[in-house]
């Protein structure tokens, strides 16, 4: 069947041509759309020299002119690329074009290629199927099938005169049926009908379908879908592919009560009103109404009840509206037999205004329905909705009641502006839906050992495509491409032909070559023609198959080419947007687990997605004055502010923020730390023995290797954002606090340690700037590139310590406050310390001692508020709470070290040595510390000072 369908396609379009297709035939059809080519002209602008636009009318001008533009500029970016490895896609590279010849016959030799004729989004204008690169609006966005229930038009038994027009039509066309055909996705519940909705200025015709032989009333826009797509499999709706004859125009005021027969209504005779909400770019702009289940119909119908004068204002009489109640048919728990009216009875809805509370009350009403809901009436009556739906929906398409209709999912608009729908077309597609390829795929990404995702976000979304994706119409009929290997009136579209295109990496240095971005054979560095890329060349390389000996590529070259590929498969990481989640990225996975079924290890390992760039918190704009590439950004700002203003944008999958500011304040702080390191290096007079390491050298130390921890972690997580926080920021704070103390103190830095530390900052920044770190690398005297040097080494970070120099920072900074608001005629300032707690926190620390086991369960907060019910002073409960959760903050910042009921480091030995320290910062020229502990020095100092006191918190006491 496949066989004789795809030699029927093949006949259909003999005419025409591969090299029509592959310059993209469709030109002047893209210029009736006007407006997408004024854009395209002002885009191209901005690029490129306004008398040389014109050329590029031709698709293949495109391909010989940016991508050479783009690796200048990113070798001016300064990223690390291997050049030798870059191509161009399309038939223009034969080498690549050999490769996925390959890969497709790969896939249709393992059966997940087929042919056939599937409803994909489609453009008219583009005369093909419109794939989600195709699109300047709608990427991602799918099919939605809907059902268009055939309401038959009556005789108007009102005498109306605005259905002249109907009645001429009705004399015509009656016999063969004239039908409104409001599209739904809940044929279930037709039993319910009371009327049909139209909107009063909406813009209708009357539409003859070949297929049926019938009239059916609907919204151009509907009409043109419909006139794509089949009645039945070999039938379209209409004689001519996306032709449909329109017999007649209404406005919705024309329609307006009319009479008509709705098929399984418990009402012979239903009519047509007014509603002013009806969307006509959507469905058929025609609404069935089911008050009983629809929350929208039944305030609407309501309204029309209870207001007469707003009836009466589009001529809707008494009879049309009143004598039509609500018929329940569908039996929900808690909500009754007519869902739509309970809820809005629950929430008040007064009117059809009350968007919002409407909106609600729909998704709740459809939602319960469906999962919960039981059909009261028909054949299936008894029966659960989820299982009847289907069963109704088929028996009336089968009568004659209803017929299949799709849309896409939201709006789609092509690259040549044309709003696309939904076609039947012929077409090769690959089978994504099957379901052991699904499960296999499913499977590898919820493996956390086999596969990264780096975002819960992103891997929810993987999660979500791999069951959502289906077929997916691989091929179109003209544009830049691989033809089809066994079919060549067809192009393979560019997402369908990128999914393995890593493992092409591997090899491309050995085929093309550095600057032969077109695969010009004549430079290819392994000497090696693309007519001998033959199927078994390539599997032997790819695929463990035997080495072909009747090859003319030498056995050396391709042994080469094998061990490349071993030696880098499997793919660890890919980085790419957001955006291809729902398309490239899962289809990749899938490719990989067909070509290599059976070696998942050389399945990719990780994906890392980022949002789009904002600029200054703005989406670019030219009218903004925000919009920046990337040539002009470098130039501006240098490389390395670029990309640290880049690595500054954002962590997660959200949209990045570049920050002007962010880079020109970049540019200051290289360019002053290039300074002070330079000058620290060449220094004399630096302390240099390990004897004379003090307390901040130590801290600087450990602040150091707790940096170079951090920023590894976070680096290898794809968080440089928080990374250069750790490697960068944080680091200089750990240095301008050393400084200022060994200043401040009147001791000389440690060489030792300003140099470990020089070393770390310059490595760790060296990925995000690394023209910066290569040159000071080699003004501080170290050889060769940073870009090559080893990570930092780091010892283990002393916790203690860390917690010993927090103690410091933090009451300092507190002594400053304390410094701020002292009162004025002190002559003398004592820092006061002590070990004891009191013996309500002692008790608090002991119970979470016992609570802690690696670490405090989730609900260790809700177990301490039992706990607090027990205490003897219910004051302290507040006190209580402040005081654990502190702790436990302190605990999982420095381990379990922070409960113990006496700090286990000396308080008063810290202040005393860094006595000079504090003089200098807090502006006093007489500073002692008292011990409290110690009943003679704390004789002297008043109980409301002591009061202030506790371990780890010192106070400031001026007298």
């Amino acid at each position: 069947m496949e066989a004789e369908m795809a030699a029927a396609a093949a006949a259909k379009a003999a005419a025409q041509t591969a090299e029509k297709k592959a310059k993209g035939g469709k030109t002047k059809l893209v210029s009736k759309t006007g407006s997408g080519i004024v854009r395209q002209w002002n885009i191209l602008k901005m690029m490129v020299p306004e008398e040389e636009i014109p050329q590029f009318v031709d698709a293949l001008y495109w391909l010989n002119y940016f991508p050479p533009i783009g690796v200048d500029h990113m070798k001016h970016f300064g990223a690390g690329v291997d050049w030798r490895r870059s191509f161009i896609t399309t038939v223009v590279n034969p080498y690549y074009d050999a490769f996925i010849r390959w890969q497709f016959n790969v896939l249709r030799e393992k059966g997940k290629i087929k042919f056939g004729k599937r409803n994909n989004v489609y453009s008219i204008v583009d005369g093909q199927v419109c794939a989600d690169h195709d699109r300047s609006e709608g990427e991602g966005v799918g099919t939605q099938e809907y059902v268009l229930i055939k309401l038959k038009v009556l005789e108007p038994d009102h005498g109306q005169a605005r259905h002249d027009k109907m009645k001429a039509l009705l004399d015509k066309y009656g016999e063969k049926g004239v039908y409104f055909v409001p599209a739904t996705l809940r044929p279930e519940t037709m039993y319910g009908q009371t009327n049909c909705f139209v909107l009063p200025e909406g813009e209708y015709g009357a539409y003859f379908v070949d297929a049926t032989d019938e009239v059916f009333i609907m919204s151009a826009r509907s009409a043109r879908g419909l006139s794509c797509q089949s009645h039945s499999v070999d039938t379209y709706y209409t004689k001519e592919f996306g032709k449909i004859e329109c017999l007649e125009t209404f406005s919705g005021n024309d329609l307006l009560g009319l009479p008509l027969k709705a098929p399984n209504a418990t009402y012979e005779k239903v009519y047509t009103l007014p509603l002013l909400s009806i969307s006509m770019f959507k469905g058929t702009g025609i609404v069935t109404s089911v008050p009983s289940d629809s929350p929208d119909d039944y305030m609407a119908l309501k309204t029309l009840q209870d207001k007469p004068d707003f009836a009466a204002k589009f001529d809707i009489t008494p009879d049309m509206v009143d004598d039509f109640k609500v018929v329940p048919i569908i039996e929900i728990e808690g909500y009754g037999d007519a869902s739509a009216v309970f809820m809005c009875e629950k929430l008040k809805i007064k009117s059809a205004n009350d968007k919002n509370k409407l909106t609600q009350a729909k998704d709740e009403t459809y939602l319960k329905g469906f999962t919960s809901g039981i059909l009261k009436v028909g054949p299936y009556a008894g029966e659960k909705v989820s299982v009847a739906k289907p069963k109704i929906k088929d028996e009336m398409v089968a009568a004659g009641q209803a017929h299949l209709y799709f849309e896409p999912e939201s709006r789609v608009v092509s690259r040549t502006n044309d709003e696309c729908i939904v076609a039947a077309t012929d077409q090769w597609y690959l089978a994504y839906g099957e379901e052991s390829w699904t499960q296999a795929v499913k499977d590898h990404i919820l493996d956390e050992e086999r596969f990264n995702s780096y975002d819960p976000i992103a891997q929810a979304k993987y999660e979500y495509t791999v069951d959502w994706l289906k077929e997916w119409a691989c091929t179109r009929q003209f544009g830049l491409g691989t033809f089809l290997p066994w079919d060549k009136q067809w192009v393979i579209e560019s997402l369908s032909d990128s999914t393995i295109y890593m493992a092409y990496y591997t090899i491309a240095h050995i085929l093309q070559g550095e600057d032969n971005l077109n695969g010009d054979s004549a430079k290819s560095p392994g000497g090696i023609d693309p007519a001998d890329l033959t199927d078994d060349v390539f599997n032997y390389i790819y695929r463990q198959a035997p080495m072909p000996t009747n090859s003319n590529i030498k056995p050396g070259v391709m042994e080469t080419c094998k061990k490349e590929f071993r030696y880098w498969y499997p793919m660890d990481l890919r980085v790419s947007a957001k955006d291809l989640i729902p398309n490239h990225l899962t289809m990749a996975l899938f490719n990989h687990a067909a070509i290599w079924d059976d070696e998942p290890d050389l399945w990719p390992k990780g994906y890392y997605t980022n949002g789009h760039v904002l600029v200054d918190a703005e989406k670019m704009s030219k009218s903004k004055g925000n919009f920046l590439m990337m040539e002009e950004t470098v130039n501006k700002f240098s490389a390395d502010a670029t990309r640290f203003a880049c690595a500054d944008a954002g962590d997660s999958i959200e949209d990045a923020n570049f920050s002007r500011e962010t880079a020109d304040t970049a540019i200051v702080s290289l360019v002053n730390e290039e300074d002070w390191i330079t000058e620290a290096y060449s220094a004399e007079g630096m302390r240099i023995c390990d004897e004379s390491m003090n307390f901040m050298d130590h801290v600087l130390i450990n602040e150091t290797n707790h940096a170079i921890h951090e920023t590894e972690r976070c680096f290898s997580g794809m968080h440089f954002r928080e990374g250069i926080q750790k490697g960068w920021y944080e680091m200089l704070l750990a240095r301008n606090e050393y400084r200022s103390f060994c200043n401040d103190s009147g001791i000389p830095m440690h060489k030792d340690v300003v140099t470990k530390w020089c070393e770390a900052l310059v490595i760790m920044i060296c990925p995000v700037c690394p023209h910066w770190s290569t040159k000071v690398w080699a003004q501080i005297g170290k050889s060769g590139h940073a870009v090559k040097a080893p990570w930092p080494i780091a010892g283990e970070v002393d916790k203690l310590l860390s917690r010993q120099a927090k103690f410091l920072r933090d009451n300092l900074r507190s002594m400053r406050q304390q410094a701020g608001k002292a009162k004025k005629g002190w002559t003398k300032c004592s820092v006061l310390v002590t070990d004891s707690y009191p013996e309500w926190k002692i008790d608090i620390l002991l119970m979470m001692q016992d609570k802690y086991d690696n670490g405090f369960s989730a609900d260790f907060m809700k177990h301490l508020k039992v706990w607090c019910k027990d205490l003897p002073d219910k004051k302290l409960m507040k006190s209580t709470m402040q005081f654990a959760s502190f702790t436990k903050r302190e605990v999982e910042d420095v381990g379990p070290v922070a409960m113990e009921t006496t700090l286990p480091f000396d308080q008063k030995s810290i202040m005393e040595d860094s006595v000079a320290y504090l003089k200098s910062q807090l502006n006093v020229e007489r500073l002692d510390v008292v011990k409290l502990d110690d009943p003679d020095a704390s004789a002297d100092i008043p109980d409301r000072m002591k009061d202030n006191v506790v371990p780890g918190k010192a106070y400031l006491w001026f007298h």
